[in-house]
């Protein structure tokens, strides 16, 4: 990457401080581009969802590695219930959806209760021997008795595919149907998935995350207290694809000596630790034994740690700088925080990060793990809280004594209860990946690049003023 005209900002920049310009381009379709990563981590394109207690969970994880990306199952999780994930998400189908299940006896409100926590938006009723006979979707149980059964409102019109069916042979049978969804069944009709048209198109777009076994990829976060290096080896034996050595403060002497521990273990799935914001920070984890240095300290949506503090590094800056000296070292980084559109992800992919970490932005999707609510204007959300805030320190800290909780609950940097709203339109952490893909292929057009190491060598970025920024935004209303 260099900066427009050659001259090197004097201060330190934002992702809503700069811009790409275009180049000359010979890439023909945003469908040529190929957006898988080189950090050993297997991802096929650049989005790695993070260890936030509000925000990776099952669902997440085995959505986000059905199109390309990887989740990151937070560090407060009991090491048996990880074990319990990964031996899941690891069983998931490439292709079709995990469906969502109740029998014709259960209520129209047990089904409402379930809807939101799939985006496909349905629930299939099987009989005893678990054969799809109906299918209820939210519009069935408008005006419905909560306590009506089941029976009373599905629809018993059914298309069934079989499993490993062609995604395109599948489209175009839901096509020719007037089905939006059908049940998956096996050879002898029991249901083993879902799949939606749209699910159809995007098994034809992405390139799922698998391991060498072909199964989905997942990976865990640990801390740097306590012993590392045997909750590191549980997770590790545990199946995991991917160790993230985790805390606020990546650049100090536990974080080193957790990284020699874990490296000692001869891991044999990529190390990541951080969060740095500093070359100095890079070269010595990278020492330490990391072979992915996460980035970012303070721009999170839910951190108030540079408030707090006054510590921290504008975003831009910091991945562009820690990429350099990881690329030196022939190493990789991960930008990890202060992205809140596809602009910021091609961003610091063109600084030089070889994947891009967002927590927050997919808190707000029915694959996190919380509830989801709604408030008095009828519009849905879920709740995130940052993973230093005194909410997270309680449930990280629960087996400490009364005294030692008590104590450690008067320092927080981060949010405790933020409501994250529902897109209408973009409900799903698939619809948000979907625009951020498609901002960054265009991204990789503009300048002239078919893979990401080559939009890191060709992409022109701009310094622009407050003012440059609030011209790109489009205006929903007329002036």
């Amino acid at each position: 990457m260099k900066f427009l005209n050659e001259t090197t900002p004097t201060h330190d920049l934002t992702y809503s401080d700069v811009f790409m310009v275009p180049a000359r381009s010979s890439v023909g379709s945003r469908l040529a581009v190929d957006l898988s990563t080189s950090d050993g981590t297997g991802t096929t394109i650049p989005v790695v969802v993070a260890n936030m207690t509000a925000v990776a969970g099952r669902r997440m994880a085995e959505t986000v590695a059905r199109r390309g990306g990887i989740t990151v199952i937070p560090q407060d999780i009991p090491i048996d219930v990880v074990a319990e994930v990964v031996d899941w998400v690891k069983r998931r189908d490439l292709v079709h959806d995990t469906p969502l299940t109740l029998t014709p006896h259960d209520t129209v409100g047990a089904a409402l209760s379930l809807l939101p926590k799939r985006a496909h938006g349905a629930v299939v009723i099987v009989d005893d021997a678990n054969r799809p006979i109906g299918v209820v979707t939210e519009a069935d149980c408008q005006g419905v008795d909560m306590y009506a059964q089941l029976s009373q409102v599905m629809s018993d019109h059914l298309l069934a595919l079989p499993a490993g069916l062609d995604p395109r042979e599948a489209f175009d049978r839901l096509h020719e149907g007037r089905h939006r969804l059908a049940p998956v069944v096996d050879g002898d009709g029991r249901l083993v998935g879902i799949l939606t048209r749209t699910g159809a198109l995007r098994a034809t777009l992405y390139q799922p995350a698998v391991d060498g076994s072909g199964r989905l990829r997942i990976a865990a976060a640990v801390g740097v207290n306590g012993d590392v290096a045997a909750k590191a080896k549980e997770l590790l034996e545990a199946g995991i694809d991917c160790l993230v050595v985790d805390t606020a403060h990546g650049h100090q002497e536990k974080m080193i000596g957790a990284l020699r521990s874990v490296r000692a273990l001869g891991p044999g799935v990529p190390v990541v630790a951080g969060n740095v914001v500093t070359a100095g920070g890079v070269r010595d984890l990278v020492e330490a034994g990391a072979d992915v240095v996460k980035v970012g300290v303070g721009p999170g949506a839910m951190c108030t740690t540079r408030m707090m503090t006054g510590v921290g590094r504008p975003q831009f800056s910091a991945v562009l700088e820690c990429a350099a000296e990881a690329r030196r070292l022939g190493r990789h980084v991960w930008a990890d925080g202060g992205v809140r559109h596809p602009r910021d992800v091609a961003l610091a992919l063109a600084a030089g990060a070889a994947n891009v970490m967002i927590g927050s932005w997919f808190a707000g999707t029915y694959e996190s793990p919380g509830d989801a609510r709604t408030d008095a204007d009828g519009r849905r959300y879920k709740e995130n809280y940052g993973m230093a805030s005194a909410r997270a320190v309680k449930l990280r800290t629960a087996e400490d004594s009364p005294f030692d909780r008590a104590r450690k609950a008067l320092f927080e940097e981060g949010i405790s209860t933020s409501r994250m709203y529902l897109d209408p339109l973009r409900p799903s952490v698939e619809d948000q990946i979907d625009a951020i893909v498609a901002g960054l292929r265009s991204s990789c057009t503009y300048a002239g690049a078919s893979t990401l190491e080559e939009f890191h060598e060709r992409a022109v970025v701009g310094v622009q003023s407050s003012s440059g920024y609030t011209e790109g935004m489009p205006l929903h209303q007329s002036w």
